[in-house]
């Protein structure tokens, strides 16, 4: 197709070519004419297709938001010809980049690498690669795709949080699923003794099969259950960075528990995320799954404690919101007496202005951040109360 350059000249060129044979000015016509060969000549230059091949790949396709990405693409050129003029563009997600080729003899390879956007949570197309080739004079260009498009996956950031104790017995340092205190009454494995072991939990039998002295080790079956309830609702979040601070908050505190091979539990008003029994790798599932958590146009999160008020009972129960509208915060009555503890997030760079939602009481903490730094804080002193 014709450039806006290359429009200009071919219009130009026909004027020129008929107001020189009409008016009789055989130097208009032959500057018209030659106008109008430079045109069919850049077409005739980007009517081939090139001998190129394009491989991308994305390194690391699974990010957390605004950690670095990168697309690499390898361009060869398998043809006879050296190309130039030639130009790329990537796409990522609606976003155009640029990429530099220089000249590709034949054989001859280039490998470009530029960065991707992970500013936004989601599963981002990326691709296909648009390569743009024009004559010498710009009159005339042609694009074509090659490659395939790719995917990049930007989850939420992630901080390490403690997991809140609940249940009967807490470790001091906080709940482990491997490094339970000794005491408790199930199972877990057998393993070698350490000095300061107690004797009496020496297995004889084992020992005696494999020469070396083994001994029973027990933890805690009181594994802390977490709920969290993400609020969604547009209307509860004073800009979209807040509710990208709240479903960071989420992963974080859920990530805590589901690497930990503890059971937890994700809902919001709109219905069930997640549910994990800790019996599998969860953690990634869970980063993937809120990679694709929207805001919702509801009204009330009152919805989302509806399935909690047949929760079996016990753990913990965190509820996210922001700190706009509140709307619903009052059904956490509902719910509290079923859980060991309960404690609502306020996220935003605004305080809080509505009062706290009646019905949890005065036992409810409420803690308000505006970055993940103050989640890791005010977390860590949650932990310990």
């Amino acid at each position: 197709m014709l450039s806006p350059t290359g429009w200009g000249t071919a219009v130009g060129g026909a004027v020129l070519t008929a107001a020189g044979y009409a008016l009789g000015y055989p130097e208009a016509a032959a500057l018209g004419v030659a106008c109008l060969l430079a045109v069919v000549s850049a077409v005739v230059w980007t009517l081939p297709r090139p001998g190129l091949t394009a491989e991308r790949r994305i390194t690391p396709r699974k990010v957390g938001r605004g950690e670095s990405a990168d697309g690499v693409v390898t361009l060869t050129n398998t043809g006879s010809r050296t190309r130039r003029g030639l130009r790329a563009t990537d796409v990522c997600g609606d976003r155009p980049l640029g990429i530099d080729i220089p000249v590709l003899r034949p054989g001859e390879a280039h490998e470009a690498r530029y960065a991707l956007p992970t500013a936004r949570r989601g599963v981002i197309p990326v691709g296909p690669l648009r390569l743009l080739r024009t004559d010498p004079f710009g009159l005339a260009r042609r694009v074509r795709d090659y490659g395939s498009p790719d995917t990049l996956v930007v989850r939420p950031r992630v901080r390490l949080l403690p997991v809140l104790p609940s249940g009967k017995a807490h470790h001091i340092e906080g709940p482990t699923s491997d490094t339970a205190d000794d005491g408790s009454l199930t199972f877990h494995a057998l393993r070698e003794y350490v000095l300061g072991d107690d004797l009496r939990r020496v297995h004889w039998r084992s020992t005696a099969r494999t020469g070396t002295l083994m001994v029973r080790q027990m933890v805690d079956v009181s594994l802390p259950h977490t709920t969290v309830v993400l609020d969604t609702r547009a209307g509860a979040y004073v800009s979209e960075d807040d509710f990208e601070l709240a479903v960071d908050s989420t992963a974080s505190i859920a990530y805590a528990a589901a690497h930990s091979h503890f059971p937890v539990r994700l809902v919001s008003e709109a219905g069930p995320l997640l549910l994990a029994d800790g019996s599998n790798p969860d953690a990634e599932s869970l980063l993937d799954r809120l990679a694709l958590v929207a805001q919702s146009d509801r009204g009330s999160m009152a919805a989302a404690f509806d399935e909690l008020e047949h929760h079996r009972g016990g753990g913990s129960l965190v509820v996210v919101t922001g700190t706009g509208d509140t709307d619903g915060l009052a059904a956490i009555g509902r719910v509290r007496r079923r859980f060991e503890r309960v404690t609502v997030l306020r996220v935003g760079d605004t305080p809080p202005t509505a009062p706290p939602p009646a019905g949890p009481g005065p036992d409810v903490p409420q803690l308000h951040i505006s970055s993940l730094d103050a989640l890791s804080a005010g977390w860590r002193g949650e932990a310990v109360r």
